[in-house]
C-alpha cells in the first residue's frame, strides 16, 4: 500500500480518488510539472475505443489530486495512432524524455507502463532519466519511485510484461495468418494479369487483351531469350503492360503502363504465374532496413525457400518446368564467371559456351591488334590468383569449326525449317494484329462510353457537361491516334504473306551454308543459333602443339568430339615437321631451288604455321638451315681468337641477325664467308671491336649516318694471320 497524508482540498475530482497526497511525492516534485502521456496504438482505436482515450485525458485530475495544480499539469498526446513497439516516429515520447532529462518533470502518469514504452530499451531508457532526475512514475495501479529498489524492480517487471504481451499478440496474428497461408487462402494483392474474386480466390484477369499480353510475354522471352531483347520487343511493337492500381480513385480499373525492365524481371521470377501459391516470398532483413522507412530491408527469395509453397494451386499462364526453364535462362544470362552470359559484341560465336578442359574454367573473349583479332583465353586463375595463363586458342578457326558442323547439322532439315519459319512468321503477324485490333476495339469503346455520357447529362447542367465534352474530344483523339498506328502497321507488316515472301523464305532455308555466310546474316543472329544448339563447348589445347581437343555438348544432351588443327607461332609445333623437314631435304638433294620446293610443297597440300596460306621461298630455306644447323658447323675449322660465328656474336650483341647482316653489307663489321660448311659467316671482333659494335647498338638511328658517327662505323682491320680462311 502507498502511504498517504491528508490534504485539504476545495473540490472533489468526481472520479472516486482520494483526496490525498501520498507519502512519495515531495515538495521538491510538486515544484516541476507533472506529464501526463496518452497514447493508442492506431488510428482506428483513437476513433472506435473512446472510453480509453477518455480515461487517459482523466489521468490529470488524479495529478491534481495528489498536489499539482490544473496549470502545472503537462498533457502529451501527440502519439495518438502510433504504436509502442519503438521510439522511432513517437514525437511525444521523444519530448517526454527531453524534458525529463531537462529536469523539468517531478511525475510521469501513464494509465499502464505499456501506453509509455513496449520495448525494454526505451522503458529501461526512460527509468534511467527518471532515476536520474528524481522524476517519479505513476499509472492506475500506483506511485513509483525509480530510484527504490523494489519499485525499479516491479517496474522492469511491468516494462518486461508489456512487451512480452506485445510479442504474444503479434505471434498470435501470425500464426493465424500463417495457419490460412498453409492452406492456400491467404492473397495479398494481385499481381499483373491477375484480379480477386470476392470469394478472395484469385482469378485470371477478364480481360482479353491483357491475359494476351501476359502470355505475349512469356512465350517472346523463351524465343528471344534475354530480359533486354524482350524489351526492346514491346517497346518496337509499342505493347503496354495491363496493371490494374491498388488504390486511389482508379483502384482496380484496368491501365496501360510503359514496359520497364525490373516489372519484367519480377513477372518472370513470380512463381504464381506458373500456378503455384506462395508465401513469405518477400521477408525482412533487419540488417538491410533504414530507420524511418517501413517498406525497407525486403529481399526475394526462391520459391523454393518460401514458408509455404503449393504448387497447382492458383490459375497459371505456363507451366511450372517453363517457369523453372525460364529461371535458369536469367541466373544464365548475368555477366558472371559462373554463368554463360549473354551474347555480347563481336565476331565470337562461343562468348560464354567455351569451356577450359584444364580447369573447367569459362574462356573470356579476346579481341587485340589492328584488326580486332579474336581469339579465346582462359585467364581466370591468372587474374586471380597470378597463376600462369592455362592455354588459348585462335578464335577464327573454332568459330570455323562450329559454324561447319552447325550447317552439317542444319542441312537436312533445312525443308522443315522453311516450313516453320514460314508458320511462325505468320503466327507472329497475327498475334500482332490481334492486339491492334484489341486496342482499336478499346479506344472506340472508350470515345462511345464518353459520348454515351455526355447525352446522358442534361443540357441546363453546364458545368456537368463542358468536363464531359472535353472528356469526349479526348478519346476521340486517342483513339484516331490508334487507327492511325493501325494503319501504318499493316501498311509496315502485312497480315498475311505474300507469296514471294513465302518463296524468299523457302530459298533462304535451302541454302543454309549461303545463309550462314551471307553479309546480311548479323553476329547476334549467328550467336543466337549456336545458343539454340550447343549448350556448351570444351576446349583442351595442349601448349605448343598444333592440335587441339574440342567436345561439343548439343541440345538434347548428345556430345561429339573433334579435333582441331589451330594455328602454331613456330615450325617445331608442327605435328608433322619431321616429315615436312624430310620432305625438303628430299627434294633439295633431287637439285630443286627453294622456290621450286615451296610450289610442290603447296600442291601437295603442306601448310606453314600461323595459319599462313602457302609456303614461299624464304620458308623453305629457314626450315632447311633449321634442319641442317647442326651438321652445318664445320668440325675441321678451328676459330681463332677474336672470330666468332655469326648467330653466336648476334647473341653476344642481343641483335636481330637481319640487323647484322645489314651492318654487314654496309662494311661495318669485319666477316668472311667458309669455303666449306655450305659458307657460313665467321665475324672478327675483339674487346675493342665488341665495345664499338655496343655501341653502335646504342646510339639512335638517324645518328648512323652523321659525320660524328664515323669512329662508330669504321671497323678495325682483319689481322693478317687470321684473314685466311
Amino acid at each position: 500500500m502507498i502511504a498517504t497524508k491528508p490534504v485539504p482540498v476545495e473540490a472533489s475530482t468526481g472520479l472516486g480518488y482520494p483526496l490525498v497526497l501520498p507519502s512519495k511525492v515531495q515538495a521538491r516534485h510538486l515544484e516541476r510539472v507533472a506529464a501526463v502521456y496518452i497514447r493508442q496504438s492506431t488510428l482506428q482505436q483513437v476513433q472506435e475505443h473512446r472510453e480509453s482515450t477518455a480515461l487517459q485525458y482523466a489521468l490529470r485530475s488524479k495529478a491534481i489530486a495528489w498536489g499539482w495544480s490544473g496549470d502545472r499539469v503537462l498533457v502529451i498526446d501527440e502519439d495518438l495512432g502510433c504504436s509502442g513497439a519503438s521510439a522511432e516516429g513517437r514525437a511525444g515520447f521523444q519530448r517526454l524524455l527531453a524534458e525529463v532529462s531537462l529536469g523539468n518533470v517531478g511525475l510521469v502518469l501513464g494509465i499502464e507502463m505499456s501506453r509509455l514504452a513496449r520495448s525494454c530499451r526505451d522503458w529501461h531508457q526512460l527509468l534511467e532519466l527518471c532515476a536520474l532526475f528524481d522524476t517519479l512514475l505513476g499509472d492506475a495501479d500506483g506511485l513509483y519511485d525509480p530510484r527504490n529498489y523494489n519499485d525499479r524492480l516491479l517496474l522492469g517487471l511491468k516494462g518486461t510484461l508489456s512487451e512480452a504481451e506485445l510479442h504474444v499478440l503479434r505471434q498470435r496474428m501470425n500464426e493465424g495468418r500463417l495457419n490460412k497461408a498453409r492452406r492456400g487462402e491467404l492473397f495479398n494483392h494481385p499481381p499483373m494479369g491477375y484480379v480477386r474474386q470476392l470469394s478472395g480466390e484469385l482469378a485470371l484477369d477478364p480481360d482479353e487483351q491483357a491475359q494476351s499480353v501476359i502470355r505475349l510475354i512469356f512465350e517472346k522471352f523463351e524465343q528471344l531469350g534475354t530480359l533486354n531483347a524482350l524489351l526492346r520487343y514491346l517497346v518496337k511493337n509499342q505493347i503496354g503492360l495491363p496493371v490494374r492500381p491498388f488504390g486511389g480513385s482508379q483502384r482496380g480499373q484496368l491501365q496501360w503502363h510503359r514496359p520497364n525492365r525490373q516489372t519484367l524481371r519480377n513477372l518472370l521470377h513470380h512463381p504464381i504465374y506458373a500456378g503455384a501459391y506462395t508465401w513469405g516470398r518477400r521477408p525482412v532483413d533487419p540488417r538491410r532496413k533504414v530507420p524511418g522507412r517501413p517498406s525497407t530491408g525486403r529481399k526475394v527469395v526462391s520459391a523454393e525457400q518460401c514458408q509455404v509453397l503449393i504448387k497447382d494451386r492458383c490459375p497459371a499462364y505456363i507451366t511450372w518446368e517453363q517457369y523453372e526453364a525460364n529461371r535458369m535462362r536469367l541466373a544464365q544470362n548475368r555477366n558472371l564467371a559462373c554463368a554463360q552470359g549473354t551474347p555480347r559484341e563481336g565476331p565470337a560465336l562461343l562468348g560464354g559456351l567455351l569451356v577450359c578442359g584444364r580447369c573447367g574454367q569459362r574462356l573470356n573473349v579476346q579481341y587485340h591488334g589492328k584488326g580486332n583479332v579474336l581469339r579465346y583465353a582462359c585467364t581466370r586463375n591468372y587474374s586471380s590468383y597470378a597463376a600462369p595463363l592455362c592455354q588459348g586458342i585462335c578464335g577464327r578457326v573454332l568459330d570455323e569449326l562450329i559454324g561447319s558442323l552447325l550447317i552439317k547439322v542444319l542441312e537436312p532439315s533445312s525443308v522443315e525449317l522453311s516450313l516453320a519459319t514460314v508458320a511462325d512468321l505468320q503466327q507472329e503477324q497475327e498475334r500482332l494484329d490481334r492486339h491492334w485490333r484489341q486496342r482499336l476495339e478499346r479506344a472506340r469503346y472508350q470515345s462511345d462510353r464518353a459520348a454515351r455520357q455526355y447525352h446522358a447529362t442534361e443540357p441546363e447542367n453546364r458545368l456537368v457537361a463542358r468536363e464531359l465534352e472535353k472528356q469526349w474530344e479526348q478519346t476521340l483523339l486517342d483513339q484516331r491516334a490508334v487507327e492511325e498506328a493501325y494503319a501504318r502497321f499493316g501498311h509496315e507488316q502485312p497480315v498475311e504473306l505474300s507469296e514471294a515472301d513465302r518463296a524468299a523464305v523457302r530459298a533462304l532455308s535451302s541454302g543454309i551454308p549461303a545463309l550462314w555466310h551471307s553479309p546480311t546474316t548479323t553476329t547476334s543472329e549467328r550467336q543466337q543459333i549456336v545458343r539454340h544448339l550447343i549448350e556448351q563447348v570444351t576446349l583442351t589445347a595442349p601448349p605448343q602443339q598444333e592440335i587441339a581437343d574440342v567436345s561439343i555438348r548439343w541440345a538434347g544432351g548428345f556430345t561429339s568430339h573433334h579435333q582441331l588443327i589451330r594455328p602454331v607461332a613456330r615450325y617445331e609445333q608442327l605435328r608433322d615437321y619431321d616429315r615436312l623437314s624430310q620432305r625438303i631435304g628430299e627434294l633439295r638433294q633431287s637439285k630443286h631451288t627453294s622456290a621450286q620446293i615451296a610450289t610442290l610443297l603447296n600442291a601437295e597440300g603442306w601448310r606453314p604455321p600461323k595459319r599462313r596460306a602457302t609456303f614461299n621461298a624464304g620458308m623453305v630455306r629457314s626450315i632447311f638451315y633449321r634442319r641442317n644447323r647442326a651438321s652445318a658447323r664445320p668440325v675441321a675449322y678451328s676459330l681463332k681468337p677474336g672470330e666468332h660465328w655469326f648467330g653466336d656474336l648476334a647473341h653476344m650483341l642481343q641483335l636481330p641477325h637481319p640487323t647484322l647482316y645489314s651492318w654487314m653489307r654496309r662494311g661495318w663489321i669485319n666477316a668472311k664467308r667458309l669455303e666449306v660448311g655450305q659458307g657460313r659467316w665467321i665475324v672478327w671482333a675483339d674487346d675493342d671491336e665488341l665495345d664499338r659494335l655496343r655501341r653502335l647498338k646504342a646510339c639512335p638511328r638517324s645518328w648512323h649516318n652523321q659525320p660524328q658517327a664515323a669512329d662508330l662505323t669504321r671497323p678495325k682491320p682483319w689481322p693478317r694471320d687470321s684473314s685466311k680462311v
